[in-house]
């Protein structure tokens, strides 16, 4: 039990965040709004964030392959940020407005729900993957670093990428102030 500990010594919280923080998302679909709150200037904001996250998450892959060890630090920790500043506005949003329905009609409404529910599922797997992925890293586990972040690059690219057209695509539906 002990050398598991110091292989994952976050684990526990790793998990618990990762049930937590989707769960605490799909609740705010079910509470009411909290009124007197105007937040509808965040879903643009929100959207660049992610863009902002997948081009630095290329840039991160970039630099280690280049051999610069300190600026992927750096990017991936940035990414973080972004990915944590997207939860709290996404949130903020959310609290204080209803949903926007999807206007579009044809084969773009399929598309549209095709790309936002692969775009839910995938950010709740991706929050395990990107917290193990930068805690093995931070334990100096390099090798089991580079295992996951194989898988979870992928990811949290597509989650970044995703939710800057799932908003593309939504904006012309968003209710004006």
């Amino acid at each position: 039990m002990e050398m598991e500990q110091k292989k994952e010594p976050y684990k526990k919280l790793i998990i618990a965040l990762s049930v937590v923080i989707p769960v605490a998302v799909a609740a705010l679909f079910g509470v009411e709004k909290i009124p007197g709150y105007d937040f509808s200037f965040l879903p643009p904001i929100y959207a660049t964030i992610n863009g902002i996250t997948a081009v630095l998450l290329i840039a991160a892959v970039v630099a280690i392959k280049n051999g610069k060890r300190i600026l992927h630090e750096r990017l991936i920790k940035v990414c973080m940020l972004c990915s944590a500043s997207f939860l709290v506005m996404y949130i903020l949003y959310h609290i204080t407005s209803d949903p926007t329905p999807y206007g579009g009609t044809g084969p773009l409404r399929y598309v549209y729900f095709v790309i936002l529910i692969t775009h839910i599922l995938l950010s709740v797997i991706v929050i395990p993957f990107v917290l193990f992925s930068y805690a093995r890293a931070l334990a100096g586990n390099f090798a089991r670093h580079r295992k996951l972040a194989k898988i979870t690059f992928p990811i949290w690219l597509y989650v970044a990428v995703t939710g800057v057209i799932v908003y593309l695509m939504i904006s012309p539906y968003y209710s004006q102030p």
